[in-house]
């Protein structure tokens, strides 16, 4: 059995559910246990305390740790979304939106995990934008920015689904940005040890197929089949709003074709994270990154 850990509770993490839903990881021939996580930090350390033999997340808490620790056993080996999930939603609507706009505005960002504002921060200084122009409100959660946009004490918010879309529905938000148009951004694959990797490598494989499987099943299934699918996971969610996050983040190209990590996403998230200030050095794609399962499982 594969005990795998969840990161946390999101709606861009659906094709993860969705492998264990339909029954793919078993029509793979392998046993999945999925096991929750206190939080996405705690979930590295107990990766690395041996707990979980495999967990999701971003290749960003990989490429901190070879940075802290040159050496270190974390490797990527199954990508599943593959560029930025957040967006950036306004009270008013803003159809030729520059990232400009946002300075004089009261902007709150993401202060549950730190990869959203690093990709954004790297946004805006391409732009011209100096990040710390911003007045920017960084100390509450999306739930709070939420409410708080709908009630008028801020501008602007960063937020991924369903926060997103329910403003958009109840028209109380409007798109302004969504970060997937950037272009590939590493955001979330498996991640394990290398002697994980090596002494279980069947069995991973067998799950990285079904992940390939989940892929292409997610990206022709109706939207609405899939939130009646996922229910149990997001119950306080009602259907159509499910399915609108689905075909949108569909329509963006969040999730990959495949479940391999390609070296334009890992790199564009690393430029952002040395910009931020993030990492002390490169983290070579190498030394956190392994493409040859999934690149095998593509193949089968």
């Amino acid at each position: 059995m594969i005990r795998l850990s969840e990161n946390f509770r999101a709606l861009f993490y659906a094709p993860f559910y969705a492998t264990q839903a339909t029954g793919a990881f078993a029509a793979a021939g392998v046993e999945v246990a999925m096991i929750p996580s206190p939080s996405p930090g705690a979930a590295v350390a107990v990766l690395r305390a041996g707990e979980v033999d495999v967990m999701w997340g971003g290749p960003l808490r990989v490429m901190m740790l070879h940075d802290q620790e040159p050496g270190c056993d974390l490797i990527c080996f199954c990508d599943v979304v593959a560029r930025d999930p957040f967006f950036v939603i306004g009270a008013k609507p803003k159809p030729d939106f520059r990232f400009a706009d946002l300075v004089g505005l009261r902007v709150a960002t993401v202060s549950e995990v730190p990869t959203p504002w690093i990709c954004l921060a790297n946004d805006l200084r391409g732009a011209g934008v100096d990040p710390a122009a911003l007045d920017r409100v960084d100390d509450q959660t999306m739930a709070e920015n939420e409410v708080g946009l709908a009630a008028g004490s801020l501008d602007a918010i960063q937020v991924f689904q369903p926060y997103a879309e329910r403003l958009i529905a109840s028209g109380a938000g409007h798109l302004w940005y969504a970060a997937a148009t950037r272009g590939l951004t590493a955001y979330t694959t498996l991640v394990t040890r290398r002697d994980v990797l090596t002494e279980r490598a069947e069995e991973l494989e067998r799950m990285t197929r079904a992940v390939h499987r989940t892929l292409r099943w997610f990206a022709k299934t109706p939207a609405l089949e899939i939130a009646g699918l996922l229910k149990d996971y997001f119950p306080d969610l009602p259907t159509p709003i499910f399915a609108a996050c689905i075909n949108r983040y569909r329509a963006l190209g969040l999730w990959g074709p495949d479940p391999i990590i390609r070296r334009e996403g890992y790199e564009r998230l690393h430029a952002a994270m040395r910009a931020s200030g993030a990492l002390s050095r490169d983290i070579a794609f190498a030394a956190c990154v392994d493409t040859a399962m999934a690149e095998k499982a593509v193949r089968a």
